[in-house]
This record gives structure tokens, sequence and C-alpha cells, in this order.
């Protein structure tokens, strides 16, 4: 009986996690760890509240505490995400800057040997 009540609540929070996965895709990284830390803590909570006689609410309280730290990881990632994001798109506006500086310059030199068009 035991073993028949660690298997549904194992197939239970399997089912949660594939559902709960297919709400929004694409998913954000802040939404990817609340998902993997709500799976592993339920998955956790479970495997402990088993010890204890009572893996269900176990599972509910790891899932929580999973989640929640898996939101907050995701959360600091996803910030590194957009600040890389930025950094590139400013890298980027800086080198078409230069090609462009550059393109004036050599024609500022063929002008001023008299070899440009005027």
């Amino acid at each position: 009986m035991q073993v028949k009540r660690k298997v549904r609540v194992g197939v239970g929070v399997v089912t949660l996690v594939v559902l709960l996965g297919g709400c929004s895709q694409p998913l954000s990284t802040r939404e990817k760890g609340t998902l993997l830390g709500g799976g592993i803590g339920a998955a956790s909570g479970a495997i402990i509240g088993s010890a204890v006689g009572h893996p269900g609410a176990g599972a509910a309280i790891g899932g929580a505490m999973g989640a929640l730290s898996g939101g907050l990881i995701g959360d600091q990632f996803q910030g590194q995400e957009r600040r890389t994001a930025y950094q590139q798109g400013q890298i980027n506006r800086q080198s078409r800057e230069l090609r462009r500086q550059r393109r004036d310059i050599e024609r500022l030199k063929r002008q001023s040997t008299g070899d440009g068009e005027y």
C-alpha cells in the first residue's frame, strides 16, 4: 500500500511538471528556474516525506520551496542575460560607428591627395 502511494505521488509530480511546462512556450529563464526548482523540490520533498509517512505533504512543501528558490535563481540569470544582450548591442553599435569613421577618414585622405572626387 505504501509503495502504491509513493508511485502515485511521483506520477502526480511528474504530471504536474509536464503540464506546467506546456503552459507558456517559450519559457523565460525565470520560468525555467521556477519549474526546475519546483520539480526537484517536490521530488526531494516526497522522498523525505515518505521517510516520515507523509510523502504528499513533503512533496507540497518541497515543491513550494524549490519553486521559490528556482524562481529567484532564474531571475538572477535572466537579469544577467539582459545585461549581456544590452552590452552586446552597445558593442555592435560602436563597431558600426568605428567602421563609418574609418571610411570617412579614408575618403578624406583620398580627397586631400587629389585622388578623390569632388
